[in-house]
């Protein structure tokens, strides 16, 4: 059966239970007709614009992914709900001092399996995902596996049961954030080293369990863990729903189908606003969109000078203002103003067409080129409207005589195809998964494998190459301040490192910096103890339905 056809039943109710009334429950929540209001909780139905290619934390970069396996699996270290500051999970305390990390774990916690979580759980962990001497190596494996652990971990062991001792290869000052990322949550031992597909089946520690993944119709539906250590979960049920297009996402809210939904569009805020039963909830976002130059591909994108004048260019006030309503503002450079170490002293680029022309004149390309622009269909929060950003981005390169194709594709298609390096430029945005600077400036502009002598690009085929770095950027200067910054443990000096690779960043234009987008949510009213998250969860397991 193809991955398209294939609906996965695990501890199925429809199987399992045999009796009319559950059988009834589940057609009701497998439907999206009627509202989660039934016994214990009733069923809270989540809609989003894109499904979960796979379940498996490690073979993803997508943040639609996240949303699902965070309600699953457990970090051993959380964030704040609503908050970037981080908070206990499996682990109940820790100590960093240089190089030596000592965490202590939790003793109650079990998989929903009934086997007990130890510190040999995250060990298995974090060699499946870097370990290539390690026999369960999984050689599919996401970029997060380098920057999140493996580039840090010189050593790790178990004392006991219940205590890990890890020695990192460097000072690291995100190390703790980075236990918080998504692709971090522990996974069974047992099932890493048997026969378990983590893609269509899934075994945490968290809130809920997997119980139905239905592929061909978009639909994840998940129910508590009776062996969740912590509290909640507080519904029956939570059901996952995807919901493609912006407009029929809201409309699904408003008529009651849906309690939640997130990339809710410009154009379709006012609907929301319009309904007594639904509320629109927002907060301060921690990402970036941008358009990003693929140089390891499109000579003309090597030299600064067109980089710039394509930034110039593009009229991302106007982007920002019209395209997506006012619910972003424009971006200057790769670090949100949210965190520490964005840099107060830059200016978005301003739309100067003539400015623009001027460069590519001096740069050989005043008759101008072609590329082509992929971007992905489906909205995202740090992109409400992908192809009216597109088209718009087309406009303005006509006026300097550049020629630009729209090559627009299915969200997880758009990841395969970019991560292989196969775009010209394309429509990129990145969520934060640990609220460090690190993860922007590190994770997707560090090529992570050294940059050729007097070459600030590198080659997409470079073994070990950051396929993060969608740019194939690697200016030496750049690199060796964020290397410094992340050996640095004061934060004032590690705001002054990045202050000066942001400086770097936006005057040698690796990307068009387009926008930072707020976090808008559609919410009913029957919703509560539901927070806005810039980073982590969502924490469904807390929010209750009236």
């Amino acid at each position: 059966m193809t991955d398209n056809d294939r609906q996965v039943s695990r501890r199925s109710f429809l199987q399992s239970a045999g009796s009319a009334a559950v059988v009834a429950t589940a057609a009701s929540s497998l439907s999206g007709c009627l509202g989660g209001s039934g016994d214990g909780g009733g069923t809270l139905r989540y809609g989003r614009s894109s499904h979960s290619a796979t379940l498996d934390p490690q073979n993803t970069t997508s943040g639609e992914v996240s949303k699902v396996t965070n309600q699953i699996y457990d970090g051993l270290i959380d964030f704040e709900p609503g908050e970037a500051a981080i908070t206990e999970s499996l682990a109940i305390d820790w100590s960093m001092e240089e190089e030596d990390v000592t965490i202590e774990l939790r003793e109650d916690a079990q998989f929903d399996d009934g086997t007990d979580f130890t510190a040999d759980d995250f060990i298995a962990t974090y060699r499946r995902f870097v370990d290539e001497e390690y026999d369960y190596y999984f050689t599919d494996a996401s970029t997060y596996g380098p920057f999140t652990l493996g580039n840090w971990i010189e050593e790790i062991s178990a004392d006991g049961d219940y205590t890990l001792n890890i020695t990192l290869t460097q000072p690291y000052a995100p190390f703790l954030r980075n236990l918080a990322m998504f692709a971090a949550v522990v996974l069974s031992q047992d099932d890493i080293e048997g026969d378990f597909d983590f893609n269509a089946d899934a075994n945490g520690t968290g809130p809920f369990q997997l119980d139905e993944l239905d592929t061909s119709n978009g639909r994840i539906l998940l129910t508590p863990n009776d062996n969740y250590w912590g509290d909640g979960p507080n519904v029956e049920e939570l059901l996952f729903i995807e919901r493609g297009q912006n407009s029929t996402r809201t409309q699904a809210l408003v008529e009651g189908e849906l309690e939640i939904i997130d990339n809710l569009g410009p154009d379709n805020i006012q609907s929301v606003e319009d309904s007594d039963a639904v509320d629109v909830q927002s907060g301060q976002g921690i990402n970036i969109g941008y358009m990003v130059f693929n140089q390891s591909r499109v000579e003309a994108f090597r030299d600064a000078r067109v980089r710039q004048a394509i930034s110039y260019a593009i009229d991302t006030e106007s982007i920002v203002n019209e395209v997506y309503s006012g619910i972003a503002e424009q971006a200057d450079q790769p670090c949100p103003p949210a965190l520490f170490g964005y840099n107060d002293d830059l200016d978005p680029y301003p739309h100067d067409p003539e400015q623009a022309q001027s460069l590519l004149d001096d740069a050989g390309y005043g008759d101008g080129f072609a590329f082509d622009l992929t971007t992905f269909q489906n909205a995202r929060g740090y992109n409400p409207a992908p192809l009216p950003t597109a088209e718009t981005i087309r406009t303005d390169l006509d006026e300097i005589g550049i020629d630009v194709t729209i090559d627009e594709r299915q969200f997880d298609d758009y990841l395969t195809y970019t991560s292989e390096g196969n775009h010209d430029a394309s429509l990129s945005g990145w969520y934060t998964d640990n609220a460090d600077p690190d993860n922007f400036y590190y994770v997707l502009l560090h090529p992570q494998v050294e940059s050729p002598d007097g070459q600030d690009w590198v080659d997409w085929s470079t073994e070990g190459y950051n396929t993060s770095n969608r740019g194939a950027w690697a200016n030496q200067e750049f690199m060796d301040l964020v290397e410094e910054a992340q050996q640095t443990a004061a934060e004032d000096e590690r705001t002054e490192l990045y202050n000066q690779a942001a400086q770097i960043a936006h005057d040698e234009a690796p990307w068009v910096y387009l926008d930072y987008a707020d976090e808008i949510r559609g919410v009913r009213s029957n919703v509560s103890n539901y927070e806005v998250s810039a980073i982590g969860g969502p924490h469904l397991h807390l929010v209750e339905l009236d």
